[in-house]
């Protein structure tokens, strides 16, 4: 709705979402449902094997606990407001709310990145400097990196969020989307956008790429490595590195597409908005646990002891 006081003032945006069929609507419904009900439980699980094994205490999953966390609260930002827009025939946001959205999306957004990089520091020690490993990579560096990877994406997601909340919205409020993001919203600012649009670009856009880039150049040194590498080692760092590699192109593939040319009119955003919110953040977590054969013995092992406690 609109508010008329001294000048015109958005009070709500409204979100077109997927589909306006009801049918569509329950499909995508229950297979999301079906999906968090499913992968969710599978990043708590994560989390708590690498706490209670005290084998997986090392730096590199004391990160993806870390990672596992993050994507748990990053999809906490935008899905719970998706499902409950399938039930309702007028999908509205509230300004206050809507902002929020936005912040949270990018500051957890950022914040994983900048993790993602960490991890690729560990990585690099690991293989290239392994004597240096417990000097270089050791407990208080490790809480070090994690507190720079929340404070560095707390910045990236509050700079975005002051660009945005100073413009003035006084138009239309209707959003092509399922979510708040800046692209769409500087679209319906009703003034010159031009500065704010190219602040916002260097913010988001320059970001991912320079974090991919820097992060795919790391990876490529390390795979480079491994011919200096015995077979049972080159086995196991190969293993963790496409992993590495995979979660990167997952994470900042849909992210470059979406913001490198933010503010003109992609093709399927809304698709790509939607794996890179909802789908892929999940599944991160899951792409390093099947790639490690510790990790799957640990969660098996955990799985089975809670079994035979319920069998008992």
């Amino acid at each position: 709705q609109m508010e008329y006081e001294n000048n015109t003032v958005v009070k709500e945006f409204v979100l077109l979402g997927f589909s306006q069929t009801h049918k569509v609507q329950m499909i995508l419904f229950f297979f999301f449902l079906l999906f968090y009900t499913i992968i969710l439980p599978g990043n708590v699980l994560i989390i708590l094997t690498i706490q209670g094994e005290s084998q997986l205490g090392t730096p590199m999953y004391f990160f993806l606990a870390n990672l596992a966390f993050l994507d748990i609260c990053y999809c906490c930002v935008t899905p719970p407001k998706m499902l409950a827009d399938f039930f309702s025939h007028r999908k509205t946001i509230c300004y206050n709310a809507c902002m929020a959205q936005l912040f949270f999306l990018h500051f957890l957004g950022a914040a994983e990145a900048f993790l993602l990089m960490a991890m690729a520091y560990d990585r690099y020690v690991a293989i290239c400097k392994p004597f240096h490993y417990t000097r270089l990579v050791n407990r208080a560096v490790c809480y070090v990196l994690v507190a720079a990877s929340w404070a560095g994406g707390f910045i990236h997601g509050i700079t975005l969020f002051a660009l945005t909340i100073a413009l003035p919205f006084c138009g239309p409020n209707i959003l092509d989307n399922f979510f708040c993001d800046v692209h769409q919203l500087v679209k319906l600012a009703c003034a010159d956008t031009h500065i704010v649009e190219l602040l916002m670009f260097l913010n988001n856009g320059v970001v991912i790429v320079m974090c991919f880039a820097l992060l795919l150049i790391s990876y490529i040194v390390l795979l480079l490595k491994l011919r200096t590498q015995s077979s049972k080692a080159k086995s196991k760092i190969a293993s963790t590195c496409v992993s590495h590699i995979i979660v990167v192109f997952v994470m900042c593939g849909p992210a470059i597409y979406i913001y490198v040319l933010p503010f003109r009119a992609v093709p399927m955003e809304k698709i790509v908005a939607l794996f890179h919110t909802v789908i892929f953040p999940l599944t991160n977590p899951m792409i390093y646990t099947l790639c490690n054969k510790e990790i799957r013995s640990s969660v098996w092992k955990l799985v089975s002891k809670y079994i035979l406690t319920c069998g008992k």
